[in-house]
């Protein structure tokens, strides 16, 4: 069974937070290769998530890694928590609060014109702290590094926006939206756009095309299977 799962396979995990996707990638092959006793099995995830994001990762595993590209492409859907009022270089908290603004003015009616903005196409500009190339580089060692990053935008779509504001300054949302839409500049935009800050302080991935998180499992009951397995 063990042997038949490794040979081609497409899991789904419930990553946790601060693991990056490469730790749970490797450490299911890590597994896999010590159970089977073999030097190299092919495994990779359709769709990164951020270390401090959490929830479904699709892995690959054999010769279901020629299907990556196919699930890349599907919508995917997350919630989270923005936090208005602050911002941070990264979006999120992966850095310090820089800069504070103000948020008296903001009205329920403010922030409805708001969200309904961000429906549908559009043009995105990522964070200077992201994994963009620039000139063979990646931005967010150039941007670490103190340099100064010009990213450009991309088109991305997004599909239905929804808001919990019962708890603000900070804002839960569900979003739903393209591959390769940034999250973290949803939620600088967001505050940008109500003449504020946003930072992004919690994220969760829900659903990547057909698949959904009710359907994962977590890193330590994949490895109970595979070491469990005949």
């Amino acid at each position: 069974m063990i042997r038949e799962f490794a040979q081609g396979s497409t899991i789904l995990v419930d990553k946790p937070l601060e693991w990056t996707s490469f730790d749970v990638v490797n450490t299911l092959r890590w597994n896999l290769k010590r159970k089977l006793g073999v030097k190299k099995i092919k495994v990779g995830h359709a769709g990164t998530l951020d270390p401090l994001a959490t929830g479904l990762l699709v892995i690959c595993i054999g010769k279901y890694t020629k299907r990556i590209n196919e699930y890349m492409v599907g919508k995917k859907t997350y919630t989270g928590t923005i936090l208005l009022g602050k911002t941070t270089p990264s979006y999120d908290l992966e850095t310090e609060y820089d800069q504070e603004f103000p948020t008296n003015h903001i009205t329920g009616k403010l922030i409805e014109q708001v969200r309904a903005s961000f429906l549908g196409s559009q043009i995105q500009i990522p964070p200077i702290f992201s994994a963009k190339q620039i000139n063979g580089k990646r931005a967010y060692d150039l941007a670490r590094a103190g340099k100064e990053v010009v990213l450009e935008g991309k088109p991305i779509e997004i599909d239905a926006f929804t808001l919990d504001t019962s708890d603000f300054p900070t804002i839960k949302f569900e979003v739903t939206c393209s591959k390769g839409t940034y999250i973290r500049s949803i939620a600088h935009d967001f505050g940008k756009k109500l003449n504020s800050g946003g930072t992004l302080i919690e994220l969760r991935r829900t659903a990547s095309g057909d698949f959904r998180i009710e359907d994962a499992k977590s890193v330590d009951e994949w490895i109970a299977f595979i070491r469990e397995s005949d």
